[in-house]
């Protein structure tokens, strides 16, 4: 395991890597013995060092836990990362490039709590229970790490790689509409990308939901009321640069677009 001196000076190099929109060296090329706990406990250092600096924490992200982000980035296990309030957009909002080391966009189902949520036993039907409303969510990845080589371990350590989020009008809930069956159809500049459907993430979205209940349960945490859950990607993550117009239909749900300028 890393030393907390180590795990000081990570999270400090990631902190001047968000502000300054570059990228850092493997970690993991760096500290071959480094683990998963580890990855964790940079996270959570960074994450302080956020709060403390006045940033405002909205929610949590999930991410890897479809089949399709899997095989991209050779990656097997979910993680998780949080979401600050200065990083939400709506649909049809521009999105400014130069706020990212690197832009790909991933198609999701966002969730928002009604009531708290806590493992270490929590199930799919439990999550669905403490569910307000699902609403489409596109989520905009950004890397402060060396893309080629990355692992868990230096995927979490950053964040999970979450950059912002763009949130749809349309509000759902569970009980409304088959969450496994919601489609997405993501375009960038009038032309078909990609496209999934929701199922495509542990066989239905909110699973993730209980997943997170359940991993925060080893941390002695829980999830809180209100906070906004972005459940996972069930498309590839497309890459987008300056100028590009994205859109996504999710069907019944709604549509998404944005554009980065």
């Amino acid at each position: 395991m890393l030393t907390d001196d180590q795990i000081d000076a990570i999270a400090a190099e990631l902190a001047e890597a968000d502000r300054t929109h570059s990228v850092i060296p493997l970690i993991t090329a760096r500290f071959p013995d480094a683990t998963v706990d580890d990855s964790y406990r940079i996270q959570g250092r960074w994450r302080d060092t956020q709060l403390a600096a006045g940033r405002t924490l909205v929610g949590r992200k999930i991410g890897l836990t479809s089949k399709a982000m899997q095989q991209a980035t050779g990656i097997t296990e979910p993680d998780y990362g949080v979401m600050f309030d200065d990083t939400v957009y709506r649909s049809g909002d521009e999105v400014p490039v130069e706020h990212f080391s690197n832009v790909r966009i991933e198609v999701e189902l966002a969730f928002v709590l009604k009531d708290p949520l806590a493992g270490p036993d929590c199930t799919l039907d439990d999550a669905l229970a403490a569910i307000d409303y699902a609403v489409p969510a596109l989520e905009v990845l950004n890397s402060h790490i060396e893309l080629e080589g990355r692992t868990i371990i230096d995927t979490i350590s950053d964040n999970a790689a979450y950059g912002a989020m763009v949130l749809g009008d349309v509000h759902k809930r569970p009980d409304e509409i088959d969450l496994r069956w919601v489609p997405g159809v993501l375009s960038r500049n009038g032309e078909i990308e990609e496209t999934g459907v929701a199922a495509g993430v542990l066989g239905h979205p909110a699973t993730g939901v209980a997943w997170l209940a359940n991993k925060f349960h080893q941390h002695g945490a829980r999830l809180e009321a209100g906070e906004i859950i972005l459940a996972g990607s069930f498309t590839r993550p497309m890459w987008v640069s300056r100028g590009d117009d994205v859109f996504c239909d999710y069907g019944p749900m709604g549509t998404i677009s944005c554009r980065f300028v």
